[in-house]
């Protein structure tokens, strides 16, 4: 296996916990909503939901061991808040498969204009 195949798969198993958290809808609309609305608390993040404040933290501790979201207290309650940095890394593992896959398109172009010559 080269360098950068080891490099990818390394940042595939990093980013595989943050794609299996946001392959549900809820905890893609909790991220969603944190990231446009800022730190919340599970009270504000049940409200039109139609979810129930048992399951929001649910997801939010999936969300929390995925390494998207961190808590915090502030009196009684727990305030969340996003932390892009796992979504950095799932985006940069995103781009490496891009990138393969623009590599891997390319090769096989080439294939065939130069079998139709």
């Amino acid at each position: 296996m080269s360098r950068a195949e080891r490099s990818t798969a390394r940042e595939l198993r990093a980013a595989a916990p943050v794609f299996a958290a946001l392959g549900d809808e809820t905890r893609l609309r909790i991220v969603a909503r944190l990231g446009t609305g800022g730190p919340a608390s599970i009270a504000r993040l049940t409200e039109g939901s139609g979810v129930t404040r048992q399951a929001i933290s649910k997801h939010l501790l999936v969300l929390e061991g995925a390494g998207l979201v961190r808590s915090a207290r502030q009196g009684r309650e727990s305030v969340y808040e996003l932390h892009p940095r796992e979504l950095e890394t799932a985006r940069r593992a995103l781009d490496r498969i891009s990138a393969a896959w623009d590599d891997a398109l390319d090769r096989l172009a080439a294939h065939v204009e130069q079998s139709d010559e």
